[in-house]
């Protein structure tokens, strides 16, 4: 079973007088990460290179970010696969030190960076959610809140028209039962809208 992170961890190597700095966090996708690694380049503006790798539900990257091509992204990124991650972005700002390492060298400070930092990392079992959305008439809005809170689901959002709207996230596993528990308290006023439509 894949598994993700509950909280970043982090490592810090001196190889050679480089300075590498690990951080491996859970992320969700690709948007959210680069995000992250425009934040790092701010944070260290004398850094030479903020590399970085992504495994996130098929999204995935593999960033050199100017050191030689396959010496820093890809290395990372197999660290991750190997502990069968997910949902997980693996960074390492790198401080030029004055020495260059190689290329195996190199491969071998990223590699040890975010192995480093999954060492003192929490673990957890990766829960796909599954988005679902329906619309009740407004005498059943409280009602729905009830079971949305009860069944540990995440309430995204609600809108207001005709009708009431309500935009929710579950673990997938648990869906199919919390649809077929709406259907009957609903007694059939419950309309399941498509989440896959562009909203």
């Amino acid at each position: 079973m894949p598994m993700t992170l509950r909280t970043p961890a982090h490592s810090e190597l001196l190889i050679k007088k480089s300075r590498f700095i690990g951080c491996v966090e859970p992320m969700a996708d690709r948007a959210l990460a680069q995000a992250r690694v425009d934040a790092l380049r701010a944070e260290h503006p004398g850094a030479a290179h903020v590399c970085w790798a992504l495994l996130a539900g098929g999204q995935s990257a593999a960033v050199d970010d100017g050191e030689p091509g396959g010496t820093a992204g890809r290395p990372m990124l197999a660290v991750l696969r190997h502990q069968d991650l997910d949902g997980v972005l693996a960074t390492v700002v790198r401080y030029f030190g004055g020495v260059k390492l190689g290329a195996g060298g190199l491969v071998r400070a990223y590699t040890d960076a975010v192995a480093q930092a999954l060492l003192t990392a929490e673990k957890r079992p990766l829960q796909r959610m599954r988005p679902l959305a329906c619309s009740v008439p407004f005498a059943l809005e409280g009602l729905l809140r009830r079971e949305i809170e009860a069944a540990g689901a995440t309430l995204a959002d609600v809108r207001h028209g005709s009708v009431v709207s309500l935009y929710l996230s579950l673990p997938e596993a648990e869906a199919e039962r919390f649809v077929q528990r709406i259907n009957d308290v609903g007694q059939g006023r419950v309309s399941w809208l498509d989440t896959t439509a562009p909203v």
